[in-house]
């Protein structure tokens, strides 16, 4: 048996004797290893935290001290360690271990995150709960991957730092985000890395220490613990820590287990707010990870030994790489296009775009509402930003949007990637909300592609757009089409719709993703007899008034559909305007969309299949609509 199968919980981890911590801690990045191997999941971030996880579990008395890890892909260890091991083949699967943190999945989750950057501001507010009820435990924030990159790190280290509360952070300081870590704050956090001056100076230190007389040595450790920093504020990030109130310890080799059981056990005995900032390598243990931690940051299934991917079948690319394609081929030909990202480079694949127009691509690190306001600011110069984020991360400078772009009516064009369910990735990440948040803003134009080369002429036509901001989204997804080069794609002409198919029985209005398995349907209904017009609004915010009168004055049944959230949404934007346009009408409108709620991770067509927006699932909904309005009309006529 090995020592891991021994250890369920982290107290099991406290009663080994401390030499066994190495031998665990090789067990369980073995672990890691082999479970992402086979199934796939986040790789890199949880390779390089494992001592760190080893350790903090085992000098804290979890789960009644509280850690609170900083996203979810650096726990995948903390998952292991904390009764979910024979759980983790399951991660990201339906029904399985989810991929990120969550309160309600074990009770050593001590708060939920999936974005960056949340840990401090949570567990600072633990530990002002914890006092204020006069209670006793240890309150642990662990955050890394480029999030001290993130202002509202910044802004709860401000709040904390001068209170006197009992609180400590750990900075995971690994260099990296999901891609290449960005800025100045990254450069000053891993100068001493390679500071020679600083390293000396503690190479000096420890050998005065061994060599002193042993009846010196309580007075030398402190005459040369003030040596060390004295010059550690000088040439680390210490004295940066220290003015915002936190007494900093370290830097400390993240992968000495010694020396960080040690640490954190003189720590835990410390009061008032501790930084200790723990050095680490992204992808320890697995020297390819190691070699390319971007790369390796996640993986698909692999083998473990070469490292090479398992084969798949060939198919078409993903929405985000058709984007990132055409957005270089567009800005081949015209110099004021600009790509900006929120560390998100391989995800948008604005990386294409940072190697063809180096200097023209911004990754602002995690920092959505900067590169929101940075965009505005370009707009300004008559330049012409493409803001390239995650719909769900976007949320996090929905103020910017409508502040700073909107108001000003700049033309700020904004991809979002994931739109929709974004599948294994689950709910912290699925993209529900976008089209409910861009409707809501004055002056924004709303598109949606059903396929990628729609996509891209919805890119162009934004680029040409003068008159205020245009967003266009896409799906975590492969696109069902084949994509000629943008330059011979012509841009969608503006607030226009399409008619795809019509029909005298029902009138669908299908937005972006969701026009395709709406033709589908409506190929299903004509073969029980039931025939529907479908029309791809793929301009939601200003609408094509023309087509709408047209085709909403010859249907009493409408349904709507979208991949987005129903609440607020296009099929609500739409009710308003049939209903005021056929006022007094008998109208039959059925809304299809993502429910009011958070949808579970699992794989992307199934979780569409449940939600009843695939063909089959639209084709019910139709029939239902229909076989609802003709027994109304019969009723009324009865009587």
């Amino acid at each position: 048996m090995s020592l891991l199968d021994q250890v369920r919980f982290p107290a099991d981890i406290r009663a080994l004797p401390r030499e066994q911590l190495r031998q665990l801690a090789d067990e369980v990045r073995d672990r890691h290893i082999d479970v992402v191997a086979q199934k796939g999941g986040h790789f890199g971030a949880s390779l390089g935290v494992v001592e760190l996880t080893v350790a903090l579990h085992r000098v804290y008395d979890t789960p009644r001290d509280q850690l609170v890890w900083d996203t979810g892909h650096q726990a995948y260890i903390h998952k292991i360690l904390t009764g979910r091991n024979e759980q983790l083949p399951t991660i990201r699967t339906r029904g399985g271990l989810a991929p990120f943190l969550r309160r309600d999945e074990s009770e050593y989750d001590a708060f939920g995150a999936g974005h960056a950057a949340t840990s401090i501001s949570a567990a600072w507010g633990m530990a002002v709960g914890r006092d204020l009820k006069g209670a006793d435990f240890d309150v642990v924030a662990i955050i890394g991957d480029g999030s001290m990159g993130c202002g509202l790190a910044y802004e709860a280290l401000n709040n904390a730092g001068h209170k006197s509360n009992d609180f400590t952070v750990v900075l995971n300081d690994n260099d990296m985000s999901i891609g290449p870590a960005v800025g100045a704050l990254n450069k000053y956090l891993t100068s001493m890395v390679t500071n020679p001056a600083y390293n000396k100076v503690r190479d000096v230190v420890k050998d005065v220490l061994h060599r002193a007389p042993r009846s010196l040595g309580h007075l030398m450790e402190e005459v040369a613990g003030k040596l060390e920093d004295g010059v550690k504020h000088m040439l680390t990030p210490g004295m940066l820590f220290e003015a915002l109130g936190f007494r900093y310890i370290g830097p400390v080799d993240g992968h000495d287990l010694d020396e960080l059981v040690d640490t954190f056990s003189r720590v835990r005995k410390m009061s008032g707010p501790i930084l200790v900032h723990v050095l680490t390598q992204k992808g320890k243990g697995f020297h390819l990870a190691e070699d390319d931690p971007w790369t390796w940051h996640a993986a698909s299934p692999f083998d473990k030994i070469s490292g090479a991917a398992h084969a798949k079948k060939a198919g078409r690319p993903r929405y985000q790489k058709v984007f990132g394609k055409g957005l270089v081929e567009l800005a081949d030909e015209d110099p004021r296009i600009v790509a900006i990202t929120a560390a998100m480079p391989d995800g948008t694949s604005t990386d294409l775009f940072s190697r063809a127009h180096a200097d023209r691509y911004f990754d602002v690190g995690i920092a959505e509402g900067h590169g929101v306001t940075f965009a505005a600011g370009l707009a300004t110069q008559g330049i012409k930003p493409v803001v390239a984020i995650y719909s769900t991360f976007l949320q996090r400078g929905y103020d910017n949007i409508v502040h700073d772009v909107a108001l000003q009516d700049l033309p700020v064009v904004f991809g979002m990637d994931r739109a929709g369910i974004a599948g294994a990735d689950g709910p912290t990440h699925n993209g529900a909300f976008d089209i409910a948040y861009m409707l809501a803003v004055p002056n924004m134009t709303v598109t949606a592609g059903k396929n990628g080369t729609e996509t891209l002429a919805l890119l162009r036509a934004g680029l040409q757009h003068e008159e205020g901001p245009f967003c266009l989204r896409w799906p975590r997804d492969s696109v069902p089409d084949e994509v000629p080069s943008a330059l011979t794609i012509e841009p969608t002409p503006h607030a226009s719709w399409e008619v795809l198919r019509r029909g005298s029985d029902l009138c669908i209005l299908a937005v972006g993703t969701m026009v395709l398995p709406a033709i589908d349907a409506a190929q299903e209904l004509a073969a029980r007899g039931i025939e529907a017009t479908v029309v791809n609004c793929r301009y939601l915010k200003p609408y094509d008034r023309a087509v709408f009168e047209e085709v909403v004055s010859a249907h009493d049944r409408i349904l709507t559909i979208e991949e987005g959230t129903v609440t607020n949404g296009f099929g609500a934007f739409m009710t308003r305007e049939i209903t005021a346009f056929r006022r007094g009408a008998a109208l039959h409108i059925e809304t299809l969309g993502l429910p009011d709620d958070f949808i579970e991770h699992g794989g992307r067509g199934e979780l569409l299949a449940d939600l009843g927006l695939d063909a089959a699932g639209i084709a019910r909904s139709a029939r239902a609509l229909t076989d609802g309005a003709a027994t109304g009309r019969s009723a009324r006529e009865t009587a």
